[in-house]
């Protein structure tokens, strides 16, 4: 174990400090979080680990030269992210849940008209039911490297009817992107320093943009591990950051509702966030490709964030049960003893 604390691990000043008072039989805080960090250690796609519970930052460590200031790929997490600018744009009326395709790209269907797809709403889009053929997996390559993103996933067929089963795209998460520029006269970079990563302190790193320069809708934002926590206990709190709202309750509660379910893994699909049970609790997560997680658990009032490299990453998600096993095995005990 004192491997694991030759990397940076921090700990809150109240566990440095444990009162005299303490009962003898309460937890051992430190020897606890030192075997969490030994198994995440273990996982060689680990790049970092960050525990929160009530408020409070109980540790982080970081792997294989990672750092706590550095922005990294977020991968398909900046779905959760896109969605929470959605959610701001509909706070502020910029943007309804019930309008549609036709509502934004009325020049598209006006050269190809198409009853179906032009009847998409936003809520569809969110929830991943518009039922358009993805342009993930084997179709990424393809998309990113067209001419004009948002065409692109318009042109695909309707593969599912709109409403209906999930078809995951991260090409639908680009038309929210495209959308909420649209929306609110700026773009989705602007928006969202203005109105999310500004209000919380978040610098975010690169942000990849299509070649009509619209900022790219659910993929490759890079933020650091830290900022990410503090997306994760934004969405804790209700939509509050220190006392400020940056979204409201009913945006959170909705995302986290769900409404489809992933034809690939038993997970759970909100707007944009992912749910499962792990042990015996419901956990929310944000999820990008490659191991790149937010996981919010309520009922024990705490967000984990874990990060993962990206070398050796495949279609496969291999990485995705050690992780979990870890959740169980180690997170959510160690988090349940932080409140006997």
């Amino acid at each position: 174990m004192i491997s694991v604390f030759k990397r940076t691990v921090l700990f809150s000043l109240f566990f440095v400090f444990i009162p005299l008072y303490m009962p003898a039989q309460s937890v051992d805080i430190t020897t606890n979080i030192e075997q969490v960090f030994e198994q995440a250690e273990s996982i060689s796609s680990l790049r970092s680990i960050l525990i929160q519970q009530d408020g409070q930052l109980l540790g982080e460590v970081y792997f294989r030269n990672a750092s706590a200031g550095h922005p990294y790929n977020i991968k398909s997490a900046s779905k959760s992210i896109i969605t929470l600018l959605t959610g701001i744009a509909v706070d502020q009326n910029h943007i309804s849940l019930d309008e549609t395709l036709a509502d934004y790209f009325p020049e598209y269907f006006e050269a190809n008209p198409d009853p179906q797809k032009e009847a998409i709403t936003i809520r569809q889009l969110l929830s991943m039911q518009a039922g358009l053929e993805t342009t993930s997996f084997q179709n990424y390559g393809r998309w990113v490297i067209s001419d004009n993103w948002a065409e692109f996933q318009l042109d695909q067929p309707l593969e599912e009817k709109p409403g209906g089963k999930m078809v995951y795209s991260t090409g639908i998460s680009h038309l929210l992107s495209v959308i909420i520029t649209k929306a609110t006269g700026t773009s989705t970079r602007s928006f969202a320093n203005e109105h999310l990563f500004g209000p919380m302190d978040i610098t975010v790193g690169g942000w990849d943009r299509d070649p009509q320069g619209y900022y790219m809708g659910g993929n490759n934002l890079a933020m650091t591990p830290r900022d990410l926590l503090k997306i994760g206990q934004m969405m804790l709190n209700g939509g509050s950051w220190e006392g400020e709202r940056i979204v409201s309750k009913e945006w959170v509660e909705d995302s986290f509702r769900t409404y489809t379910r992933s034809n690939f893994n038993p997970y759970d699909y909100g707007y944009m966030w992912w749910n499962r049970p792990v042990g015996t609790y419901q956990v929310y997560f944000a999820w990008g490709f490659g191991g790149q997680y937010i996981f919010l658990i309520p009922e024990l009032n705490a967000t984990v964030v874990i990060t993962s490299t990206l070398n050796g990453a495949n279609q496969r998600r291999t990485y995705k049960e050690p992780i979990f096993d870890l959740l169980e095995e180690q997170v959510l005990p160690f988090l349940e003893s932080g409140n006997s």
